[in-house]
């Protein structure tokens, strides 16, 4: 009897075992790292290197995409290698949290 209510059903939806985080989300927790220690360049600068071995390993196993995995080096390059009053000109940087930032003459498309 087909009627049954509960009966289980053979075509049963699986969620998929891995949830992938997306480009805003790794983004938000670096910036959300900067800011929570921005009277603090160094706290931060130790924390961006342990997300970095983090970004590392995502990208590795595949969970992130190149593209995410060279645009939170680039933007972590800048965070670590700037002076202290640098670092928060860059947490202050809209434009620098925006998904697809590159820095300026870095895109194919630009000619400088």
């Amino acid at each position: 009897m087909g009627w049954w209510p509960f009966s289980k059903k053979s075509a049963e939806y699986r969620a998929p075992d891995v949830i992938r985080r997306d480009t805003r989300t790794w983004l938000s927790d670096l910036q959300e790292a900067c800011e929570r220690n921005f009277d603090s360049p160094s706290e931060a600068r130790r924390q961006i290197r342990q997300m970095a071995k983090e970004w590392e390993d995502a990208n590795k196993e595949g969970v992130m995409d190149d593209d995410l995995f060279d645009g939170l080096n680039m933007r972590a390059f800048r965070l670590l290698n700037c002076a202290d009053d640098e670092f928060t000109k860059w947490l202050d940087d809209l434009s620098f949290w925006k998904p697809g930032w590159r820095p300026e003459g870095s895109r194919e498309t630009d000619n400088s």
